[in-house]
């Protein structure tokens, strides 16, 4: 038996270790927005012969577009994010490319976002978070309405989503501004997606937890709690670490375009299996602990 609410101060520093340089991090640099909340113009070059990323960056360079996001995206293509480009532009680009690196260059794939565009997609994914939070929270409290104060399940949960996404967020932050890694539209499925993932995570723990309290396993909560927690480990463990195997194979294989989809997920995930098994239910221990010293 381990004792995981015994060490809940143990996981609460880890927490703050993991989140609070990110978030000085985040204050201080924010994310790097992609095309979808910055606008612009992402495309997909493909080569008929193998270019160097410098030689791209200097022909690009002297076709007055030098500040470009170059990354390889295959044999002998790059994926590429620049300024909004029209299809005149877009043509000139292509042609100048050719003459310049003597090669032939296929678009593969482009798409362009306007500044209109950019700002609803900013205000649209605000709200869809704000939207599932309180949904989450309604559901939960509702799920647990048997339970002495149904709402304080409901707050610990949204509390540990919370704790989850602010470790992707966090991350993404400061790969953002080391290794050009940007958000945009498949970022934000990747956080809802994790939401989702993680409020299962944490549904499973508490509902072990319910069922312990209602068989009266002990008077101490923390007790119950922590016994609810390791009847759930070989569950998260087994389910979440088959997950992350197939999302590390997406990483590494299924192509750029969909890497911050796969990287959000990865980290949601891994953290949701920490968060779930080490954060949420020792949320609901020291909320008890509050409640009756308060009385």
């Amino acid at each position: 038996m381990i004792d995981f609410v015994g060490k809940r101060n143990l996981f609460f520093i880890i927490s703050v270790v993991l989140i609070v340089p990110g978030l000085i991090f985040l204050a201080v640099f924010g994310l790097k927005p992609g095309v979808d909340f910055s606008s612009g113009t992402a495309m997909t070059l493909q080569f008929d012969k193998e270019i160097e990323i410098g030689q791209l960056r200097q022909e690009l360079d002297e076709l007055g577009y030098d500040k470009v996001i170059i990354q390889p995206a295959g044999k002998n293509e790059y994926f590429l994010r620049l300024q909004e480009l029209s299809t005149e532009k877009n043509k000139e680009l292509r042609d100048g490319l050719e003459v310049g690196l003597g090669t032939e260059v296929t678009v593969r794939n482009i798409y362009t976002v306007s500044p209109v565009v950019a700002k609803g997609t900013v205000r649209n994914t605000l709200i869809a978070i704000a939207v599932a939070s309180i949904a989450i929270l309604l559901y939960i409290s509702w799920a647990f309405r048997k339970m002495p104060n149904p709402f304080r399940w409901g707050t610990c949960a949204v509390i540990a989503l919370v704790h989850d996404l602010l470790v992707v967020i966090a991350v993404f932050s400061i790969l953002g501004w080391l290794a050009n890694v940007e958000v945009d539209s498949l970022f934000v499925t990747g956080v809802l997606a994790v939401v989702g993932v993680s409020v299962n995570n944490i549904v499973v723990v508490f509902d072990r937890i319910r069922e312990n309290t209602k068989r009266g396993i002990s008077k101490d909560f923390a007790v119950t709690v922590n016994c609810g927690i390791m009847e759930s480990v070989g569950r998260s463990m087994n389910t979440g670490l088959a997950t992350l195997f197939v999302i590390v194979a997406l990483y590494l294989f299924g192509g750029i375009t969909i890497q911050n989809l796969v990287l959000a997920l990865f980290l949601g995930i891994a953290t949701g299996i920490y968060c779930s098994l080490c954060i949420a239910g020792q949320l609901l221990v020291v909320w008890d602990r509050g409640f009756r010293r308060a009385k």
